[in-house]
């Protein structure tokens, strides 16, 4: 017996990860092959795939409606208008079918390309509030920075679907964001 990895959908159709003791053989359409060896799959394999990717950038929270005091007590040292700065790593996870052909989900350096394009030209080095459209009437948490992102690459992604979008804006913390429900 061994404890495999693997695939599944849960009850929404999402992907997930299974870990489960079985002994080898076959299980859905993933063939196991005994331990040390390469698991096969055929081409109806779905897959994430996760790249990552780094950035700086500064923002500051404020409510125009409150007071100096109010935006004080709710956000503290974050509602200092000259901004603070962070150094974001993003992970973008995409879920895929393998092609039986190149053995990817998606081109790698498409999904970089499309990350570099579509988010670190955009927000590397930038003050979040004052440089990035999005963020001139949204406060840029890193719930809004992670919904943002994604609302930058899904539409660019072709033939991978956009699973998950994370953004750690420190090592403690991170926000991830899986589309509408």
């Amino acid at each position: 017996m061994a404890l495999w990895r693997f695939l599944c959908r849960d009850s929404r159709g999402y992907p997930e990860y299974i870990a489960k003791t079985l002994q080898p053989g076959y299980c859905g359409p993933i063939v196991f092959a005994a331990a040390g060896a390469s698991a096969q799959y055929d081409s109806r394999t779905m897959i994430l795939l996760t790249r990552r990717a780094d950035f700086a950038a500064s923002h500051y929270y404020w409510v125009d409606a409150w007071t100096p005091e109010e935006n004080e007590r709710a956000f503290g040292k974050c509602s200092n208008r000259h901004g603070h700065g962070h150094n974001y790593t993003l992970e973008v996870t995409v879920a895929g079918e393998v092609d039986a052909t190149s053995g990817f989900v998606i081109d790698l350096k498409t999904l970089k390309d499309i990350i570099e394009r579509e988010v670190l030209q955009a927000y590397d080095h930038r003050h979040l509030n004052l440089e990035v459209p999005e963020f001139e009437n949204v406060l840029p948490t890193t719930e809004n920075v992670a919904i943002a992102i994604w609302n930058r690459i899904a539409p660019a992604l072709k033939g991978a679907k956009l699973h998950r979008v994370r953004v750690y804006e420190m090592a403690d913390l991170f926000a991830d964001y899986y589309g509408e429900a």
